[in-house]
């Protein structure tokens, strides 16, 4: 269904909305899926090629285009451009904790299982079909959507144009405790380098630490402000501004009342809550470990594996550790809006009969044109894995690069998007 059509400088835009099954053979249980057509001006009667993009994630919906820049500036040169928002996100069937009251925890699981990159697939598959017919497409996915892309090119390649990635190529068969015991210490090392970078943000953090230890700090959501959640800040040091955006909100930290008492600054427990999305994107936590398991459970690996790593510990004397983008069972508790996730949460970690992924042997006979990104320092996708991957998938070229960190498609994005676009043509 065909909904609003808008225009902004350079482009035009056009909703479209889809009722789709929840599930494959589960006719009765349907969801809504949006997804937001973006062509350049000039061009809309234009035969144009699809190029459908994958958000990374998981949970979080599509880019909102806000002008003929960036990637997506670069693609509508040659692309009609489909932001899908992913099943969950956005305006496709969201997932909230107001969407899920009254389910009981088993019925809610059960539910969230349809949410992975699998069921992701199936829904571009017939939005593809509906949309461009017969003739195949272009897919762009960014981190968790590069996943996408791939189990798209092991389980329908003759759907796919080319396909571009970017920071996100999935290992094929790695359990989740492989993919935590290479995070810690990459995050370990983010962690140093920050460190060198703000010297004084070490005493900084170890007295933030010190009073969250001590005191009971609720946030203005209703959230709590343990010392174990402030750190999750660090899932920003990845990224090629994180460094400085948690510079400058640790400067923030405390003020003084007009007793001249010290207290932790209103400002900053808000600044914390609107750069921390478990709250409103709350896939993205429940699913997390979820997006590598295959046949086995995770059981909060990430969790489980901490111990491993004493250099992450609260005590002693030197740098607090900020952690990265793993997910905890106490999260469920820090944040208001994970509550009612609380035993869900459990279950899903504990599900062990999650089906396949990737198809290692149609990957290997690979044919569809395909490039990808890959970031030498990268935090959250493990570059040795990636490169794993790609040794088995032919027509697949790598482009190694340490100009970019995680968010270099948003950082320069039509640089990065034209590079692949060049590699896939032979340019």
């Amino acid at each position: 269904m065909l909904l609003t059509t808008h225009r902004i400088p350079g482009l035009l835009v056009r909703g479209h909305q889809f009722d789709l099954p929840l599930a494959p053979n589960d006719p009765v249980r349907t969801i809504r899926v949006f997804a937001r057509e973006v062509v350049a001006s000039g061009k809309e009667d234009a035969s144009l090629p699809w190029l459908v993009y994958f958000q990374g994630g998981p949970g979080f919906a599509a880019a909102r285009p806000m002008a003929a820049s960036g990637w997506i500036g670069r693609a509508v040169q040659d692309y009609r451009v489909l932001l899908l928002d992913q099943r969950g996100t956005g305006l496709s069937s969201p997932i909230t904790a107001q969407t899920l009251e009254g389910l009981s925890p088993q019925a809610q699981a059960e539910y969230l299982s349809h949410f992975r990159a699998d069921a992701i697939v199936r829904d571009a598959e017939a939005i593809r079909q509906q949309l461009a017919g017969d003739q195949p497409w272009s897919v762009l996915g960014q981190s968790f959507g590069g996943f996408c892309a791939m189990h798209y090119l092991s389980h329908a390649p003759q759907s796919l144009r080319e396909v571009f990635i970017t920071g996100g190529i999935p290992p094929l068969n790695c359990h989740t405790d492989a993919i935590y015991r290479a995070t810690y210490p990459r995050v370990a090392a983010k962690n140093r380098l920050y460190y060198q970078r703000y010297p004084e943000d070490v005493a900084r953090v170890r007295r933030i630490v010190d009073h969250l230890r001590s005191h009971d700090v609720v946030l203005p959501g209703g959230g709590r402000l343990t010392a174990r959640r402030f750190l999750q800040l660090g899932l920003g040091l990845g990224m090629s501004d994180g460094w400085e955006t948690l510079h400058y909100l640790l400067e923030e930290a405390f003020v003084r009342n007009a007793q001249g008492v010290e207290v932790m600054n209103w400002n900053f427990l808000h600044y914390v809550e609107q750069h921390q999305s478990f709250d409103t994107n709350p896939l993205y936590a429940v699913l997390h470990e979820a997006c590598y398991t295959q046949g086995s459970a995770s059981a909060w690996s990430a969790h489980r594996l901490l111990a491993e790593f004493p250099e992450f510990g609260l005590d002693g004397t030197g740098p607090v550790l900020f952690t990265g983008e793993m997910v905890y069972p106490w999260m469920c508790d820090d944040y208001a809006q994970l509550r009612p996730f609380k035993e869900c949460a459990e279950l899903l970690a504990h599900k062990a009969d999650w089906p396949q992924l990737y198809d290692a042997q149609r990957l290997r006979a690979n044919t569809v044109p395909a490039a990808a990104a890959v970031y030498y320092d990268d935090m959250y996708v493990h570059r040795e894995f990636s490169e794993e991957t790609a040794r088995l998938v032919p027509n697949l070229q790598l482009w190694h690069t340490n100009e970019y960190e995680h968010n270099g498609l948003r950082a320069d994005g039509a640089h990065i998007l034209g590079k692949l676009i060049d590699r896939v043509r032979g340019c």
